[in-house]
This record gives structure tokens, sequence and C-alpha cells, in this order.
């Protein structure tokens, strides 16, 4: 019996069908994501009898398998996690004896709230809780941890956002930035880990938007995310911080000092003893000046 294959994606199962899966916007493919970072027909996976081969259709974005840009057609294995826009799916191979599902292709609508996608048999969007419907077609499967789910949607929100940046879309930018917020919140608030570089790379990008926004609350929030998860911001972060503080003083003055001090009471390896330093040289520049008057805080990232 010819081995079986499938894509997961959220709370949906897609029956990859021999022959070639054209996966893209455009309603004429198997599977359409409405992103706007996907092309009309962005890519496309073949299966020919137990080999399954993905391609980039010479889409705008790209495609990334495992995190690494697809530069030429790539067999798949069991597990492989395929990127396309800001949605991630999953390549699986199913098991033999394991009947498939009645439909092979499904729709991914975005959430009118949020603007992530969901399953339409879903009472409410599963990242935010808003009630919209859709009338298309989907497919309810299994997607594997949550929590490993969770990082991956961090990690790539925190790479669109950076790519919004450097296309100068400041607005999409912070809407993503806004969603990673909320993933980790949540995450944490779960119980589960957060690794520290991702941490880093997602207060980093918080900073950029800053500036890109001219809103200090995003640097307001990434020093009490700091203090919230007792970790030791690093060079690179406090030279980040201090870019945004020479434009905002008076509004990073005093997170930076209640950062600061909780820093203080810790007991310090030698590494992060210099890390401390440098940090309170930082605390140091950003003594707010006579007169100075604060931004109003932004009530949904502070």
């Amino acid at each position: 019996m010819a081995t079986r294959y499938r894509l997961r994606f959220l709370l949906q199962e897609f029956d990859l069908a021999r022959g070639a899966t054209l996966i893209g916007r455009s309603a004429e493919c198997h599977v359409t994501i409405e992103d706007p970072l996907v092309s009309r027909q962005h890519a496309k996976i073949v299966i020919s009898g137990d080999v399954a081969i993905f391609e980039d259709l010479g889409s705008r974005n790209g495609v990334r398998v495992n995190g690494k840009p697809l530069k030429r057609s790539t067999r798949l294995k069991d597990g492989d996690r395929l990127r396309i826009g800001t949605q991630e799916l999953v390549f699986c191979e199913v098991a033999t004896g394991i009947a498939p599902p009645a439909k092979t292709t499904g729709f991914l609508r975005y959430c009118a709230a949020c603007r992530l996608p969901y399953p339409q048999e879903l009472a409410a969007c599963p990242s935010c809780g808003a009630t919209e419907q859709t009338d298309e077609d989907t497919l309810i499967g299994q997607f594997g941890a949550a929590s490993e789910q969770m990082a991956w949607s961090v990690q790539l929100l925190v790479e669109v956002t950076e790519k919004a940046l450097t296309l100068g879309r400041t607005s999409d930018a912070v809407r993503m930035l806004q969603r990673a917020k909320g993933q980790l919140e949540e995450r944490v608030a779960s119980g589960g880990a957060a690794p520290a570089d991702q941490i880093e790379a997602l207060v980093r990008s918080a900073m950029r938007v800053s500036l890109a926004a001219e809103d200090p609350a995003w640097a307001r929030w990434a020093m009490h995310l700091y203090d919230e998860l007792r970790l030791f911001p690093s060079s690179a972060v406090v030279e980040a911080l201090g870019e945004v503080g020479k434009k905002y003083p008076a509004d990073l003055a005093q997170p930076a000092q209640d950062l600061l001090n909780e820093l203080r009471g810790r007991p310090l390896e030698e590494p992060e003893q210099q890390l401390l330093a440098e940090f309170e040289r930082l605390v140091t520049s950003l003594a707010v000046r006579e007169g100075d008057t604060p931004n109003p805080v932004n009530p949904d990232v502070s």
C-alpha cells in the first residue's frame, strides 16, 4: 500500500492526493489561504509513489522549510514545517490503516478581529475569541502539542513583523507584533517555557516598532516583560533600548529604573554583572529632564 500524506494547520487537516496540490491565495488552489503575504499560486506539493516534493512557484515572499528559505524543490519528510506567508503547515506521513478524510481541500479564513485564520466549525476564533463565522468548507483535524505550536507562532509573527518593518508597512508590523505579544503572554500564563532567544527577538522587534510607529509604549512593555520573566537584557537589547530612549527619555526612565532595581536584587554571576553595568549606564542616560512630559500610554501595549 502506498504511503499517504497530509498537511496539518491549527485544527485542520488536509489529505494530499496523488499528483500536484496547489497552495495559494486563489480559490482555484487545492488549499486556499487568505493571507496578504501569500501569492495567488504560491507553492505546490507533488506526490508520486512514496515521494513528496515541495516547490515554490515563484512566489513574491518565498517559502521556508523548517525555518530555512527554500531555494529549490525539496523532498519532504514526516514532520517538516512549511512556512507560507504568515502561516505554518506541518507535513505528515499517515500510518497505514487510517481512513482518509472525506474531503481534500479547504479554506483558511481570517478572523475579522485578530486577522488570524481559524476553522469555520469552531464557535469562536481560538486566538482572540471573536465569533465571526465563514461559509467556506473546512476540515477538522489535529495539530500536535499546543505549546510547540505556540512557540512556532511567536517566532513566525516576529519574522513577519521584521519583514513588514523592512517594507515600511508599519501598521502591519504593529498588528503582527500585537499578535506575537498575545501569543507569548498566553504561553507564559499556561506555564510554557519562553526561550530567551525568542524573547530577545520579540523585544528587539518591539524597539523597532516603537521607533517606526512613534509609540514608546512598546519599549515600556519590553522592560515590563524582562521584569516579569526575570531575564537579563542582553547588550543588543540595551543598545536597542538606548536608541528608543534617545527619542523618548521621559517615557522610558521610570520603567527602566524599575527593571534596574529588580536586577540589582538578584545574585549575579560575572557576565550578568557586566550586563548590569551596561544597563545602569543606560538608566542614567534616561534621567528625565525637568519639564519633560511622557507620552500617553497605549492601553493595548502596556
